[in-house]
């Protein structure tokens, strides 16, 4: 395959496409510019792993300075446990026999690793889990904001919170809120007042945990759609932002505290190059990169090189998609190569093996995408 291949000083120009390519310096910029925000508002972060899928990415945000990494499924975990990385979070509940045996191996090799929490059977599962093998669990309560996919509603909170005290093998640091439906809200006012409301409903749930003296040190949620405004919430202490370290179409097209419709503070690291295969109509070419190659839902993909083109990205079917073009547009060839800002970056990096690492457009490295297809 042409990524075994020595490409390795090449112009990114020359790879074979469909294939992801990150920009290095705009990554390192992207993680900094992040590091730097939360800690001028005296926060953390435990970025998601989700996003980019790569270990290496993952130990470059931990030596930047974040308190932990996110993820959302157990493989992931195992994934980065494998590597080294400690301080593992993940981030929806784990529920089945077979699972949680994992998620004690994992524990044994990361004893700061923590899971959330919704459900008072599941608590004693796990509990059960860590006892017979001599383990001590991290947890954290999982607050419902409205979205309904996992979590326990606010007035329900302390109740989990002090069942879960009183479990022996298990150790309570506090609760978990992420708004995600709140995410990509166009207007940057429209997504403060939705944001702020509920992270302050959680608020109240960790000063009940405090008065109750109850464990509570970690109060973790936001994502890189809000990350400017739940910091304004005094008891957050850490948040799992992900896609600002790559960024997509889906985010670019918000609005920010900068531009009311564009989402202006993290450039795409993280784009994709596809290759004209066919010039046969008169208003648009087909290119190599369809479904199997982009995420479908959020953003539409668009062509970020050549640049100011007017050429426009269309769905057209599993293995291809077109660009629209006009009579100002310049005139693609057979076999030239666009450079696309993906849908979602999330999905879309789960749908390859590798990434590109690119400066000054020739290819410096070569990152496995390690934890690519880990969704168990």
């Amino acid at each position: 395959m042409r990524h075994q291949q020595n490409v390795i000083g090449t112009s990114k120009w020359e790879l074979d496409t469909p294939c992801l390519v990150i920009a290095g310096d705009i990554l390192k910029k992207n993680i900094q510019t992040m590091q730097a925000h939360v800690t001028a508002c005296a926060k953390q972060i435990r970025p998601h792993a989700k996003t980019h899928k790569c270990s290496h990415i993952a130990q470059m945000q931990m030596e930047a300075g974040c308190t932990g990494i996110c993820v959302a499924k157990v493989a992931e975990a195992e994934g980065l446990v494998e590597k080294g990385l400690q301080g593992v979070l993940i981030t929806s509940p784990v529920v089945t026999d077979y699972k949680i045996e994992r998620l004690m191996k994992c524990l044994s090799r990361d004893r700061e690793l923590m899971v959330v929490v919704d459900n008072a059977g599941n608590a004693g599962k796990l509990n059960a889990a860590a006892e017979k093998h001599g383990l001590k669990l991290n947890v954290l309560v999982d607050l419902d904001p409205g979205m309904g996919r996992t979590g326990v509603p606010f007035s329900e909170g302390l109740a989990l919170g002090k069942l879960i005290d009183n479990l022996p093998s298990l150790r309570l640091g506090g609760v978990q809120c992420y708004a995600g439906h709140v995410q990509h809200i166009s207007s940057f006012a429209e997504r403060s007042r939705a944001s702020l409301d509920w992270m302050k409903q959680a608020a109240e749930v960790v000063g009940q945990f405090r008065a109750s003296d109850l464990p509570c040190k970690i109060f973790t949620g936001a994502g890189t759609g809000t990350f400017e405004i739940d910091c304004r919430i005094p008891e957050l202490t850490d948040l799992q932002v992900g896609s600002y370290t790559m960024m997509d179409a889906e985010y670019i097209n918000i609005g920010s505290s900068q531009d009311p419709s564009r989402f202006t503070q993290f450039p795409p690291a993280l784009t994709l190059l596809t290759t004209v295969i066919s010039v046969n109509r008169p208003n648009f070419v087909t290119v190599d990169a369809g479904l199997k190659a982009l995420y479908h839902h959020g953003g539409t993909p668009y062509v970020l090189n050549p640049s100011g083109s007017g050429l426009q990205y269309e769905w057209f079917g599993d293995e291809q998609g077109r660009i629209i073009t006009s009579n100002s547009s310049p005139k693609l060839s057979l076999g030239k190569v666009l450079e696309l800002v993906v849908s979602h970056c999330d999905p879309t990096v789960n749908l390859f093996d590798v990434l590109y690492v690119v400066r000054n457009e020739i290819v410096t490295d070569i990152w496995p995408i390690d934890l690519r297809g880990k969704c168990q």
